[in-house]
């Protein structure tokens, strides 16, 4: 299974999002460390769930990362985040 596809199903099946995008930025960082030429190693993800409300940025971070563990640990070696609750969205 695709990277991308296993962030979004484990985002998806853990914060119930209102929106969740996930965007493979690899070409972006050829050459970079951490890239490889298969790509799915520099990801950009966009959630918006309420199970962020009352969160800090960092704990909000931290609770994608607990969710994506595996995939950090195998392949991803980078991750943007941008996490809101939908009131912070504007949903």
């Amino acid at each position: 299974m695709e990277y991308a596809t296993r962030i979004r199903e484990k985002l998806a099946a853990g914060l119930a999002p209102e929106r969740l995008e996930v965007v493979d930025d690899s070409a972006r960082h050829a050459g970079h460390a951490g890239a490889d030429a298969a790509g799915e190693t520099h990801f950009h993800v966009t959630v918006v769930s309420a199970a962020f409300a009352g969160k800090s940025r960092v704990e909000r971070q931290r609770m994608v990362y607990a969710l994506l563990a595996d995939e950090l640990r195998e392949r991803v070696h980078a991750l943007g985040l941008t996490t809101q609750t939908p009131g912070e969205a504007g949903a």
